[in-house]
């Protein structure tokens, strides 16, 4: 993808690196996964944003709760930049939905048809209605077509808990967030087989 359009790509695991030296350069920051732990990553992260920086966020990016190993203490990454506060709930096992595009004139959703339906994911509900943040440009949420939502013991949902954005932007930043990145796998059989791999949500 880098060779097609052009563009260079590097990737770490190492937070350390979440510094104003290491930003620098870079044009976008990509978190696949969790969030930095340590609070000068978190300052340096800050700073970058505030200054002009890019980022994209999947999944478990977003999450946190109390008590947890990823507790609810970065009021400003949880409640300003993404809006959404704490993790909830979610829906078991990964599952697709119809997903509705809400933002048509956004240039990651533009070419996107009304609705589509996604890969399997895990769906996340969150503390606060990002509907009612000014700050937040809802750009796809999951349809009321693909209600009851899930597979699992926790199949049944209010419709009106699941009706929430799985893609977001905030305006205030160059960013967006989107709820997708969790591939299904054969959880049922995990001890007794190799884990197999069932649907890739990112491709």
């Amino acid at each position: 993808m880098a060779a097609k359009y052009h563009f260079s790509f590097d990737t770490t695991s190492n937070w350390h690196n979440l510094n104003a030296d290491f930003l620098a350069p870079y044009q976008v920051v990509v978190f696949l996964d969790t969030r930095p732990e340590e609070p000068t990553q978190r300052t340096a992260f800050q700073a970058y944003m505030e200054h002009g920086g890019a980022w994209m966020g999947f999944h478990f990016a977003g999450f946190a709760l109390t008590p947890s190993a990823y507790p609810a203490n970065w009021d400003w990454y949880h409640n300003t930049f993404l809006g959404s506060g704490s993790y909830v709930s979610n829906t078991w096992r990964p599952t697709s939905a119809i997903l509705r595009v809400e933002d048509r004139a956004h240039p990651v959703t533009h070419h996107l048809p009304e609705t589509f339906r996604s890969s399997p994911n895990e769906w996340y509900r969150w503390e606060k209605d990002l509907r009612r943040n000014p700050d937040i440009d809802i750009l796809l949420s999951i349809d009321s077509s693909s209600f009851p939502l899930g597979t699992g013991p926790k199949a049944t949902r209010d419709l009106a808990q699941w009706v929430l954005p799985r893609g977001l932007a905030n305006k205030n930043y160059k960013m967006i967030y989107l709820n997708m990145g969790h591939n299904d796998i054969d959880y049922e059989h995990k001890y007794d087989t190799t884990n197999k791999t069932l649907s890739y949500t990112l491709n």
